[in-house]
């Protein structure tokens, strides 16, 4: 099929913004706990909608005494935490415009999205990122004046101080500037993490937004999305699919907690055992290594591998509609025996996971729905509000990235690549007409990515226009599949394929710090031994290669690794390699490991 449309099962009033969504629902429930967060000792108490409206107001108000104007931009720098919703909301109802950074920007970013947006005002969470500001602000940023969460000792945060200084403000003249918002009106500038070039400002309106949150909405999700429901949000707020799906579970009634403490975010989801949960595939790879490894340090590893596969098993046999009567029992022992303990790892009342971001993997999506926890593997950009398709309860096939959301379609142009066209759709970048035009023809947005829409209207995503690697003999190898397969081994973290324009395909893999540690006990190797140590290890070469062995069976000869090589160090956002949002940043690892993907091709 080339192209696939869900009509709109929902219209947008073009009056509305999505200012206007804390008011409305408290309209309905004014005590329903829309927010949760902790409490300075620690417990998660509940704000309610009653309360997030009068926050949202004074914050709103704060601002407008401090001079933001309707359209002015106002960055927000700062990690995932509640007060990031609050301030994102008070922006809009003072007429403004959101540029969220993400917290682990460098200076040089911060000072280029600053300079770019003209973004009059800036908050900031805390003490480092004044120090990281400081830098930025010499470089002809429009910011005049800066508010601090986490404020000083003897000073106060932001929302202390934004509310105090709004108290002269009066309550109408705050309720104009929500009212004459329209769905039309920019209401964010997103400035794309990008694995190449200098991240460009994706402009969203009210409506765009909006549709994303109608769409979800009258999706098959839509009986998860119900009030006392609970999620805890760990990603990046600064993100559009974590941005996004607060915004769908603040309209819905469904409670967000919100955390940014990933170290031990086993901790947090035990404390605060969410409904449901978002994430990247990174977190569910990791999830499994961690399970594997601590049933590998117990002399369980057996036991769990044979649970592995069974619960891959019954999900594929899930597909088919027969579950024999053998596979159901060997998943009952083991559902008492491992995938209760699984399941208690995210909360205990965890029902199902949406991922998002990168490629999921159809043996671990199979793994995580068999053990009872279904992650519904979705796609989207920035330039779509996040989520485009999805897949749901209502309608899943593994290995795809689901449906279109009511009111999208698709399309697969004659190269293969993805066309998107919708109510999620942005219009344009930025100040950058020459980005926009390349971007959009005749109201399809240009992905980049390679994919197929399927008879029955899913999509799958099959790589990424840009990378295709074409080696000399001519022969086209898009990475994304084999690189998946090779992180389905606990130890290699992170895979990049390479190959382009020489004579046979290879890859660089570094190792996943957790599961080297316990290889190195079991190995008998040395405790203080690091992967530089290691890297040529007989041991730990052999179980990489057995994990190449495994991908290259996904592909043809042609397009098999035929060698590889172990980097010293893992790709991390601190050292460059990677996005905030976990993706491989091609061009830097290329450049950074030009030797070894040298040594791969010198005889």
């Amino acid at each position: 099929m080339r192209e696939y449309e869900v009509p709109a099962e929902f219209s947008i009033d073009p009056t509305s913004s999505c200012a206007d969504i804390p008011a409305t629902v408290a309209a309905t429930d004014p005590d329903r706990a829309v927010f949760s967060r902790r409490d300075a000792s620690g417990k998660w108490q509940p704000i309610t909608a009653r309360e997030l409206v009068a926050q949202v107001t004074a914050i709103a108000k704060g601002l407008i005494a401090s001079g933001v104007e309707p359209g002015d931009r106002v960055a927000l720098l700062s990690a995932t935490r509640w007060e990031w919703p609050v301030l994102d909301l008070a922006i809009w109802s003072a007429g403004g415009v959101t540029v969220p950074i993400y917290d682990s920007s460098s200076a040089d970013q911060v000072a280029w999205i600053l300079q770019d947006s003209g973004a009059v005002a800036l908050i900031i969470e805390n003490d480092v990122h004044r120090e990281i500001v400081e830098d930025a602000l010499s470089s002809g940023a429009a910011v005049r004046k800066i508010f601090q969460i986490d404020g000083a000792p003897g000073a106060d945060g932001a929302l202390a101080e934004l509310t105090d200084a709004g108290k002269q403000i009066p309550d109408e003249q705050q309720r104009l500037r929500t009212a004459t918002l329209s769905a039309a009106d920019p209401a964010t500038l997103i400035y794309t993490s990008g694995t190449t070039g200098r991240p460009k400002g994706c402009m969203l309106t009210h409506a765009n937004l909006l549709a994303e949150i109608a769409g979800v909405a009258h999706s098959g999700l839509r009986p998860w999305l119900q009030p006392g429901r609970k999620t805890l949000m760990f990603l990046p707020m600064a993100h559009a699919l974590a941005r996004a799906v607060t915004l769908i579970a603040l309209s819905q009634g469904v409670t967000v907690g919100f955390t940014s403490d990933t170290r031990n975010i086993v901790a947090e989801f035990a404390s605060f055992r969410p409904n449901f949960i978002l994430s990247v595939p990174r977190v569910f790879e990791k999830v499994f290594a961690s399970a594997r490894a601590s049933a590998e340090a117990s002399g369980q590893v057996a036991v769990f591998d044979a649970a592995a596969e069974t619960a891959i098993a019954y999900s594929t046999a899930q597909d088919s509609g027969r579950i024999g009567l053998g596979l159901k029992a060997k998943h009952a022992v083991f559902d008492r025996l491992v995938y209760r303990k699984l399941r208690a790892a995210l909360g205990g009342d965890c029902e199902l996971a949406i991922s998002g971001g990168a490629p999921l993997g159809a043996r671990l999506a199979h793994f995580y729905r068999g053990l009872g926890v279904p992650v519904y593997e979705g796609y989207g950009l920035t330039e779509t509000c996040a989520a485009f398709s999805v897949n749901t309860p209502r309608d899943m096939r593994v290995g795809s990235v689901g449906k279109p959301l009511s009111g999208n379609a698709a399309r697969i142009a004659d190269d293969g690549e993805l066309l998107l066209s919708g109510a999620v759709v942005f219009g344009g970048y930025w100040q950058n007409p020459d980005a926009s035009a390349e971007a959009m023809s005749d109201d399809w947005f240009h992905t980049g990515d390679l994919g197929a829409i399927d008879a029955d209207g899913y999509l799958s995503i099959t790589g990424r226009k840009k990378e295709l690697i074409v080696t000399a003999g001519g022969k086209n190898v898009s990475p994304a599949g084999l690189e998946d397969a090779l992180r389905g081994e606990p130890l290699i973290s992170q895979a990049m394929v390479v190959g382009d324009q020489q004579p046979f395909i290879g890859a660089l893999i570094t190792i996943d710090s957790e599961a080297f540690d316990h290889w190195k006990t079991k190995a008998h190797k040395p405790a203080d031994a690091s992967v530089a140590d290691l890297r040529d290890d007989p041991d730990l070469r052999a179980i990489i290669q057995a994990a190449v062995d495994t991908a290259n069976k996904t592909v043809s000869h042609a397009e098999a690794i035929k060698k590889f090589r172990i980097l010293p160090h893992d790709f991390s956002e601190e050292t460059g390699e990677m996005t905030p949002t976990l993706k491989v940043k091609r061009n830097i690892v290329a450049q950074k490991y030009a030797a070894d993907i040298e040594a791969i091709y010198t005889k």
